[in-house]
C-alpha cells in the first residue's frame, strides 16, 4: 500500500510539473497540499497498524494472564478455607461464651419490658375512658 502511495505522489508530481508549462500555477501550493494529503493518509495507515497491534497485543496478554488469574483464584479459595477452619473454633467458642450472658439479659429485660407494655396499655385505655366521657352522648 505504501508503494501505491509514493506512486501516485510520483504521477502526480509529473502531471503537476507537466501542466505548469500550459497554465501558470502556484505549484509549490499544490505540491505542499498534496504533500500533506499523502502524509495524512500515510499516518492513518500507521494508525491502523499501531491499533491492530495493540489489539494482539492485548489478546497475548489476556491469554497469557488468564492461566495466572485461575491459578490464584485456586491459592485464594484453599487460603480462605484455611482461615475458615481456623476461625470457626473461635467464633464457636466466642458465641457459646456470649449466649448465657445474652440469656441472662433477655432474662432481666423481659419483666422491664412486660411492665412497660402494661403500662402503656393503661396509659393508652385511661385515654380512650378519658375521650369518651368528653364526647356528648348519641
Amino acid at each position: 500500500m505504501k508503494f501505491s502511495i509514493v506512486a501516485a505522489l510520483v504521477v502526480v508530481l509529473a502531471i503537476g510539473c507537466e501542466s505548469s508549462s500550459l497554465v501558470k500555477r502556484d505549484i509549490p501550493a499544490e505540491i505542499e497540499t498534496l504533500n500533506k494529503y499523502f502524509q495524512d493518509a500515510i499516518e492513518k495507515v500507521k494508525s491502523h497498524e499501531l491499533i491492530s497491534q495493540a489489539q494482539g497485543y492485548l489478546e497475548e496478554g489476556k491469554t497469557q494472564i488468564t492461566p495466572l488469574t485461575d491459578k490464584i483464584q485456586e491459592q485464594m479459595k484453599s487460603f480462605v478455607s484455611d482461615i475458615e477452619e481456623q476461625v470457626r473454633p473461635m467464633a464457636d467458642k466466642l458465641q457459646a461464651q456470649f449466649m448465657p450472658l445474652v440469656d441472662q439479659m433477655q432474662a432481666q429485660f423481659k419483666p422491664l419490658a412486660d411492665d412497660l407494655q402494661a403500662q402503656m396499655e393503661q396509659l393508652f385505655q385511661t385515654v380512650v375512658d378519658q375521650t369518651k366521657a368528653l364526647l356528648p352522648p348519641q
